[in-house]
């Protein structure tokens, strides 16, 4: 396993933890992306699996009040990332005729929230992604799935609400059917089966990992 990461540092504790590898990558620029892809083959000699779980937002605020930085820094990390990776990683998995990718989309994608305008296209973007790149990957071998998770315990929470207060967190979770944010437990079984032998039928879904938020 390649824990790839734009903080090196933090790539390689948690490489160190779980006995992987690590590399430090700029999921927007397409010079990092070809390093990290090669670094990834030169040291395994194949690929099973990518996982696209870069992610930003902006913060909240009225759509036509988001800054072009802001804009542009969204749609490079969340949506050029899974092209450069596709670039550099999918010829490897046509070739082998075999290979499974997990784009980590949101429920922003099918329940947008207001003042999240563009990081909630952005996601939208993700799962149309999916779906065409599954559709097109099949006949080759290769899955493509996303999930949708909903907040969780992440650098994110923050960033999604604004600020974070008891009351606002509650007014969060009070959206959530089953009253808890997501945790990275919930987001890793989910994936860990979307990438398994046991999901071989399944191509072209972006699973709801929400708590029935967006019921």
């Amino acid at each position: 396993m390649l824990i790839a990461d734009i903080n090196g540092e933090a790539a390689a504790a948690v490489a160190k933890e779980l006995g992987a590898r690590s590399v430090q990558v700029d999921v927007s620029k397409d010079a990092s992306v070809n390093a990290m892809a090669a670094t990834a083959l030169a040291t395994f000699g194949r690929l099973d699996i990518l996982v696209n779980n870069a992610g930003v937002s902006h913060l909240p605020a009225p759509l036509d009040d988001i800054s072009e930085a802001d804009f542009d820094r969204v749609v490079a990390v969340n949506m050029k990332s899974v092209y450069l990776t596709a670039r550099h990683l999918v010829p490897h998995m046509k070739a082998n005729r075999a290979g499974v990718i997990l784009n980590v989309a949101s429920t922003a994608a099918v329940s947008p929230r207001p003042r999240l305008s563009w990081y909630n296209a952005s996601k939208g973007w993700m799962v149309t992604a999916t779906k065409s790149m599954a559709v097109e990957l099949a006949p080759l071998g290769v899955r493509v799935n996303a999930i949708n998770p909903v907040a969780g315990e992440t650098p994110l929470l923050k960033t999604f609400m604004g600020e974070d207060t008891p009351e606002i967190r509650a007014k969060f979770l009070s959206t959530i059917p089953l009253g808890r944010f997501s945790t990275p437990e919930d987001m890793g079984n989910a994936a860990c089966f979307l990438c398994s032998d046991e999901a071989s039928m399944i191509t072209g879904v972006a699973l709801e990992v929400d708590g029935g938020r967006v019921i």
